[in-house]
Protein backbone atom coordinates (compact mmCIF):
# COMPACT_ATOMS: atom_id res chain seq x y z
CA UNK A 1 0.00 0.00 0.00
CA UNK A 2 2.86 2.38 0.80
CA UNK A 3 4.38 1.70 -2.60
CA UNK A 4 1.05 2.38 -4.30
CA UNK A 5 0.72 5.72 -2.50
CA UNK A 6 4.24 6.70 -3.52
CA UNK A 7 3.45 5.86 -7.13
CA UNK A 8 0.24 7.89 -7.06
CA UNK A 9 1.95 10.87 -5.47
CA UNK A 10 4.76 10.75 -8.01
CA UNK A 11 2.24 10.79 -10.85
CA UNK A 12 0.27 13.75 -9.62
CA UNK A 13 3.36 15.78 -8.72
CA UNK A 14 4.62 15.40 -12.28
CA UNK A 15 2.72 18.59 -13.09
CA UNK A 16 4.73 20.43 -10.43
CA UNK A 17 8.17 18.92 -10.55
CA UNK A 18 8.90 17.67 -14.05
CA UNK A 19 10.29 21.02 -15.19
CA UNK A 20 13.59 20.98 -13.35
CA UNK A 21 14.98 24.40 -14.07
CA UNK A 22 15.97 27.64 -12.39
CA UNK A 23 13.21 29.35 -10.45
CA UNK A 24 13.14 32.32 -12.82
CA UNK A 25 12.26 29.98 -15.71
CA UNK A 26 8.80 29.14 -14.34
CA UNK A 27 5.89 30.96 -15.92
CA UNK A 28 3.52 33.25 -14.05
CA UNK A 29 0.81 30.59 -14.30
CA UNK A 30 3.05 27.87 -12.86
CA UNK A 31 4.10 30.14 -10.02
CA UNK A 32 0.49 31.03 -9.21
CA UNK A 33 -0.84 27.47 -9.35
CA UNK A 34 2.01 25.42 -7.93
CA UNK A 35 4.52 27.69 -6.18
CA UNK A 36 2.25 29.92 -4.10
CA UNK A 37 1.44 29.27 -0.43
CA UNK A 38 -2.34 29.23 -0.88
CA UNK A 39 -2.86 27.83 2.62
CA UNK A 40 -0.79 30.39 4.55
CA UNK A 41 -3.80 32.21 6.00
CA UNK A 42 -5.63 29.06 7.15
CA UNK A 43 -5.47 28.12 10.80
CA UNK A 44 -5.74 24.40 11.54
CA UNK A 45 -7.88 22.51 12.00
CA UNK A 46 -9.90 23.74 9.03
CA UNK A 47 -11.81 22.21 6.15
CA UNK A 48 -12.17 23.83 2.73
CA UNK A 49 -15.44 22.84 1.05
CA UNK A 50 -16.17 22.77 -2.68
CA UNK A 51 -18.94 21.71 -5.03
CA UNK A 52 -18.07 19.75 -8.18
CA UNK A 53 -20.52 19.72 -11.10
CA UNK A 54 -20.34 17.85 -14.39
CA UNK A 55 -22.71 18.72 -17.23
CA UNK A 56 -22.98 18.59 -21.01
CA UNK A 57 -24.31 16.33 -23.74
CA UNK A 58 -21.39 13.89 -23.88
CA UNK A 59 -22.35 11.90 -20.79
CA UNK A 60 -24.71 12.00 -17.83
CA UNK A 61 -23.92 14.80 -15.42
CA UNK A 62 -23.69 14.79 -11.64
CA UNK A 63 -22.98 16.95 -8.60
CA UNK A 64 -20.66 15.92 -5.77
CA UNK A 65 -18.58 17.27 -2.92
CA UNK A 66 -14.87 17.98 -2.44
CA UNK A 67 -13.10 18.85 0.82
CA UNK A 68 -9.52 19.66 1.84
CA UNK A 69 -8.75 19.03 5.52
CA UNK A 70 -5.94 21.12 7.01
CA UNK A 71 -4.49 19.52 10.17
CA UNK A 72 -1.64 20.51 12.49
CA UNK A 73 1.29 18.09 12.74
CA UNK A 74 2.38 17.13 16.22
CA UNK A 75 5.93 18.30 16.89
CA UNK A 76 6.50 19.34 13.29
CA UNK A 77 6.13 22.27 10.97
CA UNK A 78 2.58 23.10 9.92
CA UNK A 79 0.60 21.29 8.38
CA UNK A 80 -0.85 18.21 6.65
CA UNK A 81 -3.44 18.52 3.87
CA UNK A 82 -5.69 15.60 2.95
CA UNK A 83 -8.30 15.78 0.21
CA UNK A 84 -11.61 14.02 -0.26
CA UNK A 85 -12.28 14.42 -3.95
CA UNK A 86 -15.76 13.16 -4.89
CA UNK A 87 -17.36 10.05 -3.42
CA UNK A 88 -18.11 6.42 -4.14
CA UNK A 89 -16.87 5.04 -7.45
CA UNK A 90 -15.91 8.56 -8.61
CA UNK A 91 -13.53 9.17 -5.69
CA UNK A 92 -9.99 10.26 -6.56
CA UNK A 93 -7.64 8.97 -3.85
CA UNK A 94 -4.16 10.42 -3.52
CA UNK A 95 -1.79 10.54 -0.53
CA UNK A 96 -2.02 13.37 1.98
CA UNK A 97 0.65 16.04 1.66
CA UNK A 98 2.84 16.90 4.65
CA UNK A 99 3.97 20.50 5.13
CA UNK A 100 1.58 21.49 2.35
CA UNK A 101 1.65 25.00 0.93
CA UNK A 102 -0.08 24.89 -2.44
CA UNK A 103 -3.75 23.92 -2.38
CA UNK A 104 -3.89 20.22 -3.32
CA UNK A 105 -7.36 20.62 -4.81
CA UNK A 106 -5.64 21.82 -8.02
CA UNK A 107 -3.64 18.61 -8.34
CA UNK A 108 -6.65 16.44 -7.57
CA UNK A 109 -8.77 18.23 -10.17
CA UNK A 110 -6.07 17.82 -12.82
CA UNK A 111 -5.37 14.20 -11.93
CA UNK A 112 -9.06 13.36 -12.27
CA UNK A 113 -9.22 15.28 -15.54
CA UNK A 114 -6.26 13.33 -16.93
CA UNK A 115 -7.83 10.02 -15.92
CA UNK A 116 -11.06 11.05 -17.61
CA UNK A 117 -9.20 12.03 -20.78
CA UNK A 118 -7.61 8.59 -20.75
CA UNK A 119 -10.97 6.88 -20.20
CA UNK A 120 -12.79 8.76 -22.95
CA UNK A 121 -10.05 8.88 -25.59
CA UNK A 122 -7.85 5.88 -24.59
CA UNK A 123 -4.85 8.20 -24.76
CA UNK A 124 -1.81 8.08 -22.50
CA UNK A 125 -1.99 9.94 -19.15
CA UNK A 126 1.60 11.15 -19.37
CA UNK A 127 0.88 12.72 -22.75
CA UNK A 128 -2.04 14.71 -21.35
CA UNK A 129 0.09 15.76 -18.34
CA UNK A 130 2.77 16.99 -20.70
CA UNK A 131 0.32 19.01 -22.79
CA UNK A 132 -1.19 20.68 -19.70
CA UNK A 133 2.24 21.39 -18.26
CA UNK A 134 3.54 22.93 -21.46
CA UNK A 135 0.39 25.01 -21.92
CA UNK A 136 0.86 26.45 -18.43
CA UNK A 137 4.51 27.11 -19.18
CA UNK A 138 4.08 28.63 -22.63
CA UNK A 139 0.53 29.61 -23.38
CA UNK A 140 -1.54 30.65 -20.37
CA UNK A 141 -3.72 33.73 -20.70
CA UNK A 142 -4.01 35.81 -17.52
CA UNK A 143 -6.95 38.06 -16.71
CA UNK A 144 -7.56 40.11 -13.56
CA UNK A 145 -11.18 40.45 -12.50
CA UNK A 146 -13.57 40.72 -9.58
CA UNK A 147 -15.61 37.74 -8.39
CA UNK A 148 -18.34 37.34 -5.81
CA UNK A 149 -17.46 35.21 -2.78
CA UNK A 150 -20.06 34.85 0.00
CA UNK A 151 -21.87 37.95 -1.20
CA UNK A 152 -18.88 40.28 -1.46
CA UNK A 153 -16.68 41.33 -4.35
CA UNK A 154 -13.04 40.21 -4.19
CA UNK A 155 -10.08 40.60 -6.55
CA UNK A 156 -9.09 37.49 -8.49
CA UNK A 157 -6.98 36.30 -11.41
CA UNK A 158 -7.95 33.82 -14.11
CA UNK A 159 -5.36 31.59 -15.78
CA UNK A 160 -6.70 30.03 -18.99
CA UNK A 161 -5.17 27.35 -21.22
CA UNK A 162 -6.26 25.23 -24.21
CA UNK A 163 -3.62 22.45 -24.27
CA UNK A 164 -4.89 20.54 -27.28
CA UNK A 165 -5.98 23.20 -29.76
CA UNK A 166 -2.65 23.22 -31.60
CA UNK A 167 -1.68 19.65 -30.69
CA UNK A 168 -0.24 17.86 -33.75
CA UNK A 169 -1.92 14.65 -32.51
CA UNK A 170 -5.34 16.20 -31.88
CA UNK A 171 -7.00 13.99 -34.51
CA UNK A 172 -6.65 11.09 -32.07
CA UNK A 173 -9.02 12.82 -29.62
CA UNK A 174 -10.70 15.38 -31.86
CA UNK A 175 -14.00 15.60 -29.99
CA UNK A 176 -12.17 16.91 -26.89
CA UNK A 177 -9.43 18.85 -28.67
CA UNK A 178 -11.05 22.23 -28.01
CA UNK A 179 -11.06 21.66 -24.25
CA UNK A 180 -10.17 24.74 -22.23
CA UNK A 181 -9.16 25.06 -18.59
CA UNK A 182 -9.74 28.12 -16.40
CA UNK A 183 -8.23 28.44 -12.91
CA UNK A 184 -9.61 31.27 -10.77
CA UNK A 185 -7.33 32.24 -7.88
CA UNK A 186 -7.74 34.87 -5.19
CA UNK A 187 -5.74 35.66 -2.07
CA UNK A 188 -9.00 36.98 -0.59
CA UNK A 189 -10.69 33.56 -0.42
CA UNK A 190 -9.68 30.73 1.94
CA UNK A 191 -7.30 28.29 0.28
CA UNK A 192 -6.59 30.67 -2.60
CA UNK A 193 -8.58 28.68 -5.19
CA UNK A 194 -12.00 30.14 -5.95
CA UNK A 195 -12.76 27.72 -8.77
CA UNK A 196 -11.57 25.59 -11.67
CA UNK A 197 -13.50 25.00 -14.89
CA UNK A 198 -13.03 22.89 -18.00
CA UNK A 199 -15.17 23.33 -21.10
CA UNK A 200 -15.59 21.56 -24.42
CA UNK A 201 -17.92 23.56 -26.64
CA UNK A 202 -20.98 21.87 -28.10
CA UNK A 203 -23.88 23.20 -30.11
CA UNK A 204 -25.85 26.39 -29.54
CA UNK A 205 -27.94 24.84 -26.76
CA UNK A 206 -25.39 23.11 -24.51
CA UNK A 207 -21.68 22.37 -24.17
CA UNK A 208 -20.37 18.93 -25.03
CA UNK A 209 -18.69 18.73 -21.63
CA UNK A 210 -18.33 21.14 -18.73
CA UNK A 211 -16.90 20.54 -15.28
CA UNK A 212 -16.84 23.13 -12.49
CA UNK A 213 -15.20 23.12 -9.08
CA UNK A 214 -16.50 25.98 -6.94
CA UNK A 215 -15.43 27.05 -3.45
CA UNK A 216 -18.30 27.06 -0.96
CA UNK A 217 -16.33 28.15 2.10
CA UNK A 218 -14.26 27.00 5.05
CA UNK A 219 -15.27 25.53 8.39
CA UNK A 220 -13.49 24.23 11.47
CA UNK A 221 -12.66 20.60 10.74
CA UNK A 222 -14.68 19.28 13.68
CA UNK A 223 -17.84 21.08 12.47
CA UNK A 224 -17.61 20.34 8.76
CA UNK A 225 -19.14 16.88 8.51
Amino acid sequence: MRRLFRTALAAVLTLQLSLVCAADEFSAAERALFMTDHLAALRPPARLQYTFRKSGTLEAGFEDRVAVAWQARSGAACCTASTEFLGGARRVSLPEIESAQGNPVILHFLERDIREMQRITRGKPNYFRKRIRMALYQGATIRNLSIIYLGRSVAASEFSIAPYVDDPLRARFEKLASKSYVFTLSSDVPGGVAGIRTLVAGDATAPLLREDLTLDGVAPADLAH
